[in-house]
């Protein structure tokens, strides 16, 4: 089960180098094609299969990356614009709950991926080295978070999830 749900590994973060940096920003722009063709030729009913068993369906894993994406790029804006904002935590199991997410079709979020990806990766790439050190709080977890660890785990997150579609596929020989 472990392995069907964190294909690639569950998120570890022990700072951040040029790199880490560098490879972690090609990670995030690279997520709209990698998510494309890990969806590619996908039949509806091939979307509204669960990538486990008590997981969320291929439909579902699309619109959550848009959310997460979405709150992501929130996140690293107000933390480079305000000093230590709060941040809004958002309920994930809930928001893939919600009509479009479980009816939608994938076009609508990929295409808002592809957008907040571009834009993301330009943000990034703009960015001091001192600009990774800035921070906000998250209040769900308690604690100050850097955006280079939020940087990390927006890499992570793309390939995570899209380890989900393919490992599917695979499995279902698809």
């Amino acid at each position: 089960m472990e392995q069907l749900r964190y294909p690639n590994g569950r998120f570890q973060f022990e700072g951040m180098t040029a790199v880490q940096m560098e490879k972690w920003i090609g990670e995030v722009e690279k997520v709209p094609a990698e998510l494309r063709a890990a969806v590619e030729g996908l039949s509806d009913e091939q979307l509204d299969t669960p990538y486990r068993t008590g997981g969320w369906t291929v439909r579902q894993v699309v619109h959550h990356i848009a959310d997460a994406s979405m709150n992501m790029f929130s996140r690293f804006k107000l933390a480079l614009t305000e000093p230590n904002p709060t941040i809004k935590p958002f309920n994930e199991d809930r928001w893939v709950a919600t009509a479009d997410s479980e009816s939608a079709a994938p076009g609508l979020s990929l295409v808002i991926i592809d957008g907040l990806h571009a834009r993301a990766a330009l943000l990034l790439r703009s960015m001091e080295r001192a600009d990774f050190e800035k921070e906000f709080y998250h209040p769900e977890k308690g604690s100050q978070m850097k955006l280079s660890l939020l940087l990390a785990y927006m890499a992570w997150h793309g390939r995570h999830h899209i380890a989900h579609i393919i490992s599917l596929r695979e499995r279902m020989e698809w």
